[in-house]
């Protein structure tokens, strides 16, 4: 048991290291650490005794615990199930793998006449110090969050944007939702970010934006009321105090992946 030790058993411990690894990781970043701890004691300990002891009464009582703490740990933790996964798929290879399969070949647009109205919008509402956050689709589709707003499916103007953040708008405080060269729907509510690591002089407006980046892979940009700063949230990650050819130049490369 112990000495018939092959390449079979390398790739397996090699696996649950990996397992356990992105397991920490999404724990970590939904402030879940400890009870990641507590379950791998309890692993840990429930495989001593059932496997290497082989203490029959107590290792059918942990078997049982198991079966039922493994679907309440489901349904408490869900959510980070849920981007667990998540980032296996969005993986970049995993991504380029399934394209390959499907027989299809990845296209960037970068359609200008979509992009600069985006862009002049954010500028001017960055020189009036108006507040926006704009989100734009991707591959994972939004339908959620664009059913927590109003639906406007308009064409993308300048204008409509700026007036839709406007302080006076009843649409302001949401977020605006662009997919598939359209205004979906503005006034979304957004899931927020607990994460540690977003600098504290960062507002509601830049943690909803950090939230949607790590749920889904949209790009969302960010105009703050305080100072008037264009950022960016992508993948769980800020790009800070933009300029217009910065925006210009990102929204070009990352629009459409």
């Amino acid at each position: 048991m112990f000495f018939n030790f092959g390449i079979k058993d390398l790739i397996d411990i090699f696996l649950v290291a990996l397992i356990l690894y992105y397991a920490y990781k999404v724990m970590k970043e939904s402030r879940s650490l400890n009870v990641f701890f507590g379950v791998l004691v309890f692993l840990v300990f429930w495989i001593f005794i059932s496997q290497i002891l082989e203490m029959k009464l107590l290792g059918s009582i942990l078997d049982k615990l198991v079966s039922v703490g493994a679907l309440a740990l489901i349904i408490l933790f869900q959510e980070d199930i849920r981007k667990f996964f998540y980032t296996i798929g969005a993986h970049k290879r995993v991504r380029n793998i399934l394209y390959f399969i499907k027989g299809k070949h990845r296209t960037k647009n970068t359609n200008n006449e979509d992009i600069m109205p985006i862009v002049m919008a954010c500028m001017s509402m960055s020189k009036q110090k108006v507040g926006a956050l704009i989100v734009l689709e991707r591959e994972l589709p939004l339908n959620d969050v664009i059913r927590s707003g109003e639906v406007i499916d308009a064409q993308i103007n300048q204008r409509l944007i700026e007036n839709i953040f406007f302080k006076n708008s009843p649409l302001h405080d949401g977020a605006m939702v662009i997919s598939h060269k359209r205004i979906k729907a503005a006034g979304c509510i957004l899931p927020v970010s607990h994460s540690m690591n977003i600098p504290k002089e960062l507002g509601l407006r830049h943690r909803a934006a950090m939230g949607i980046s790590q749920e889904t892979d949209a790009l969302s940009i960010i105009v703050s009321e305080e100072t008037g700063g264009i950022s960016i949230a992508f993948k769980g990650n800020f790009q800070l105090r933009l300029t217009a050819e910065e925006l210009e130049r990102i929204l070009t490369e990352y629009k459409v992946d």
